[in-house]
């Protein structure tokens, strides 16, 4: 998959994306208790970043809990619908493996299932990316799907697309995260919410940049 193919699929189903997936964290209660504590530890050290932002939702929730938050979207198409939903922060595209953000620009980073995207081969290179972005301590949030298969939709809620979905152990996860500078601070897993989203068991991670 190239990145021109994922960011113009995103683009052909944002208006559907929004439909379905903007309110989702009203039935996501363990989402919303992880974001909680990201939220705390950040919102007085400076401001975050919710990278794949999609139509800002994550973003949003982290500005009602006192964070200074922008969101950066590869689809033009969502950082547009994410603009129209949430104004009063700032939402641009961009692309996560090469951020247009200075060295230790952000004291929290999140990433809601879009690392899952990345492949295997180019996760280092997208994590060394975060580091820089991040101050030393800062925090980074990391939520994907587990497993060790990959899907590739053609078709996505009736519309023509090219986009590679990649599953990660969470031990897997942590040795990328590890490798390009991260100190783990915990691993949680949880179950899929039935009649929610995609019936997956899920994992998220606390990690924070180390020391230069």
């Amino acid at each position: 998959m190239k990145l021109k193919d994922c960011q113009a699929s995103y683009d052909r189903v944002a208006d559907e994306y929004v439909r379905r997936i903007f309110d989702e964290l009203q039935h996501k209660p363990l989402d919303r208790q992880l974001l909680d504590r990201f939220a705390a530890s950040v919102r007085d050290l400076g401001p975050a970043c919710d990278l794949g932002c999609g139509p800002g939702h994550v973003a949003r929730y982290l500005r009602e809990q006192g964070v200074q938050v922008c969101g950066v979207d590869l689809s033009a198409a969502m950082v547009e619908r994410a603009r129209d939903l949430t104004p009063g922060i700032e939402f641009r595209q961009g692309d996560m493996a090469a951020l247009d953000a200075p060295d230790e620009a952000w004291a929290g980073i999140t990433a809601f299932y879009s690392i899952i995207h990345i492949s295997r081969d180019d996760l280092a290179k997208v994590f060394g990316e975060l580091r820089r972005v991040l101050r030393p301590g800062g925090m980074l949030l990391v939520a994907f799907h587990i497993g060790e298969d990959s899907i590739r939709l053609k078709e996505w809620w009736g519309h023509e697309v090219c986009v590679d979905f990649f599953f990660f152990r969470p031990d897997e996860m942590a040795g990328f995260l590890r490798g390009a500078g991260f100190e783990i601070d915990e691993i949680i897993e949880r179950d899929p919410y039935p009649d929610v989203e995609h019936q997956s068991r899920r994992a998220y991670i606390f990690a924070r940049r180390g020391s230069p």
